[in-house]
């Protein structure tokens, strides 16, 4: 499958979950889009800088510097809500906000995701924190989603949902969040069938590991290297290779799976190693 990066989303709206801090792919999708010429709603947690921010979520003041950044060098609208994705009310909220921004969206990707109560096994972890992964990474990928569809239906849209190869593949000692991550996958399916109709696609990506503060703040550096060294044979030197070839994939991928390709394609539930460019620059998915 091959997609000539073109500018199919030049004035059209989108939003990223879990995109207020600058290290994290949520960011990098945001980033990706507006280059694109897309307006971009980034909404997460918005710490202020004094509050105890465990999952390494952006602050408000972060969020709010990334939406000049993303006007002043693309030239598109955009705008930072803050959202906590396990509160009803939050979502509310954020509907409200996104209302007085657009008429329509035509891309959503729900990104936000953490990690709580890790390392451990299942025969002692901890029940509030493993409902919690289970809440932040599956659960709000429903809530989110629920509340935007009233923004899709008219014109049609994609929704890109971040799974993991967790999801499949889990490692050790973080079982909830690859429990949640099969959800998302599966979940991603049920969504695909049930909205075709409405001319909404919906994908799942899956990246590998990528090294962001969320994916790192429980390792040391020992364990920090020896994921890079085992994720990404081709940067086995570096573990800011492994970030940057990971989150490269993962980007193309996601503009693969909004562009107009895409149309005649079934839901994916799409593994962003195996998406390369080739040598014309094109995109390059392989399902095998």
């Amino acid at each position: 499958m091959e997609e000539p990066m073109n500018n199919a989303l030049k004035g059209k709206n989108a939003i990223v979950t879990g995109a207020g801090k600058k290290t994290g792919i949520g960011y990098a999708i945001a980033y990706k889009l507006a280059s694109c010429g897309a307006n971009v709603i980034i909404a997460d947690l918005g710490h202020e800088g004094g509050e105890d921010n465990q999952v390494k979520t952006g602050t408000r003041n972060e969020m709010e510097e990334i939406v000049s950044e993303l006007e002043q060098t693309f030239s598109v609208n955009a705008l930072a809500i803050s959202l906590d994705v396990t509160r009803p009310d939050s979502i509310a909220a954020m509907v409200e906000q996104v209302s007085g921004f657009c008429k329509h969206l035509h891309v959503l990707c729900n990104n936000a995701g953490a990690s709580f109560g890790v390392p451990n096994t299942v025969q002692n972890y901890d029940e509030p924190a493993w409902m919690k992964t289970i809440d932040v990474n599956l659960h709000s990928v429903f809530r989110v989603t629920r509340a935007l569809l009233p923004f899709m239906m008219e014109e049609g849209a994609s929704i890109i949902n971040t799974a993991s190869r967790a999801g499949k593949v889990p490692a050790l000692f973080n079982g909830a969040y690859a429990v949640a991550k099969a959800g998302v996958i599966m979940l991603s399916k049920v969504m695909a069938l049930e909205l075709a109709g409405n001319r909404i696609r919906v994908n799942a990506i899956e990246p590998g590991w990528v090294e962001t503060p969320g994916s790192t703040f429980f390792l040391t550096p020992e364990e920090l290297e020896h994921h890079a060294r085992n994720t990404i044979p081709a940067s086995r030197s570096r573990s800011t290779m492994a970030r940057t070839h990971c989150t490269h994939s993962a980007l193309r991928l996601i503009t693969f799976c909004i562009g107009p390709s895409a149309l005649v394609l079934p839901c994916m539930d799409a593994d962003a190693r195996r998406f390369r460019r080739d040598p014309s620059d094109r995109a390059v998915y392989s399902r095998g």
